[in-house]
């Protein structure tokens, strides 16, 4: 179990989390969309987050989903490195009715994001749909995996985001899966 901390003058955020547990997660962003997704991928993952923000989402959500993405990375960069024994590589393809998005992901050790055709904009309730994008940036970057997300088609945008957790989540869970025989998964002999 990793615990991290973060407080600027926009937010205060403590966070707990642990990798291949399946305990209910417990978030509370103080936005309630993200809320919603975050509890959608630690579903999906196997990865459990105790996760308290308190932001100044009077301002816009931006800060606040930014933080708590930059906390959950780090978090995870300290649950999963150094990687050995592991997958490595993982991928998964979501639909959610009309929706699909495809992620694939390394972990890799370097920070790297494609986001590819997500050309949607707007609201979902009172979240704005590009801080999306923002959140997985700031986690990838954080967490140091490379990372391509990936809209293939999508009408409804509540639908086209939590795909894209989804795939976030079950790629993940992939690459951490347990493979013994391959030791360090790197011809370099580490990552």
């Amino acid at each position: 179990m990793v615990k991290i901390t973060r407080t600027t003058k926009e937010t205060d955020i403590i966070c707990e989390l642990e990798i291949n547990n399946n305990t209910p997660c417990k978030i509370d962003t103080g936005v309630g969309f993200l809320n919603h997704m975050i509890e959608s991928f630690c579903k999906h993952s196997g990865i459990y987050i105790k996760l308290q923000c308190k932001g100044d989402t009077f301002v816009d959500d931006h800060h606040s989903v930014e933080d708590v993405a930059i906390v959950i990375g780090q978090a995870l960069n300290q649950e999963v490195f150094p990687i050995k024994e592991v997958e490595r590589f993982g991928e998964a393809k979501i639909v959610m009715d009309e929706a699909c998005v495809e992620c694939v992901l390394d972990l890799s050790n370097r920070a790297f994001l494609e986001y590819v055709d997500f050309n949607i904009f707007g609201k979902v309730g009172e979240f704005d749909v590009e801080l999306v994008e923002e959140f997985f940036r700031a986690l990838v970057f954080n967490f140091g995996i490379t990372t391509h997300l990936v809209f293939h088609r999508g009408r409804n945008k509540h639908h086209i985001i939590e795909a894209t957790f989804k795939a976030f989540a079950i790629s993940l869970r992939r690459a951490l899966k347990t493979n013994k025989t391959l030791g360090i998964p790197s011809t370099k002999g580490t990552i």
